[in-house]
């Protein structure tokens, strides 16, 4: 299972993180992988992503044990994992690492022990491996995704570099004020808003690394719902 893993390491992985990951730390975790190698498996998520072919995630991506995933607050997060050679004989030679996407949640598996997260090496399918955040990269702007009804608007965000996730949010209408958003779940942001059906939108957001950004009138005044608009801007912190 240890060979097959890390041949498989660069399509799918399931990612059980055992604390939050500060920026240029290499911590210990364990991981293990989920589906099959064409990812069909990993479609959807508790991020909200859907398609990760069409978002731009593709297949290296993870889901995230309850602690790193925080309630979707580290959706769209990018990770380095390396096989931890100390700890396995499994770990292929030379210096083997990739980088995944945080794009859905692992529950606990209450019929495990150590409170029902994956437990040390040693147990087929699982390996050890030391991982940090990185810096996403991804080509283009950051994307906006208008689901709900008139009243109840949820926006999905998809496409963020930098660090990856947004830490709070908020949405404009030609006519109205800015109007605090809130995470409804993994990248969906939600408001209670009437009236803003026929309006232009903006939007301003936070990034996890604290940065600001407004994206000033970038959906047209004839959006409907269910629609996507790609933007220009995007994030560098």
């Amino acid at each position: 299972m240890g060979k097959r893993f890390l041949h498989q390491l660069l399509a799918v992985v399931l990612a059980l993180f055992v604390s939050p990951a500060r920026s240029g730390d290499w911590l210990p975790a364990t991981a293990t992988f989920y589906g099959g190698a064409n990812g069909s498996d990993t479609m959807g998520g508790a991020c909200g992503y859907s398609d990760l072919y069409e978002q731009g995630y593709g297949i290296n991506n993870a889901a995230l044990n309850t602690a790193l995933f925080n309630d979707g607050a580290s959706c769209g997060q990018c990770y380095v994992i390396i096989c931890d050679s100390s700890k396995t004989g499994w770990c292929k030679p030379g210096n083997n690492w990739v980088v995944v996407y945080a794009t859905n949640f692992c529950p606990p598996n209450w019929d495990l022990p150590a409170g029902g997260e994956l437990p040390a090496a040693g147990c087929a399918g699982i390996i050890p491996v030391l991982y940090q955040r990185v810096k996403c990269w991804k080509s283009g702007g950051v994307r906006f995704t208008i689901a709900g009804f008139n009243g109840f608007y949820m926006v999905l965000i998809t496409n963020v570099v930098g660090s990856g996730s947004i830490q709070s949010m908020a949405m404009k209408g030609s006519n109205t004020d800015w109007i605090p958003m809130y995470r409804n779940w993994g990248a969906n942001w939600h408001c209670l808003s009437g009236g803003l059906v026929g309006q232009g939108l903006s939007f301003a957001l936070v990034s996890i690394g604290g940065q600001n950004l407004v994206f000033k009138d970038v959906v047209p005044e004839w959006w409907q719902f269910e629609q996507t608009f790609t933007t220009y801007q995007n994030f560098d912190d």
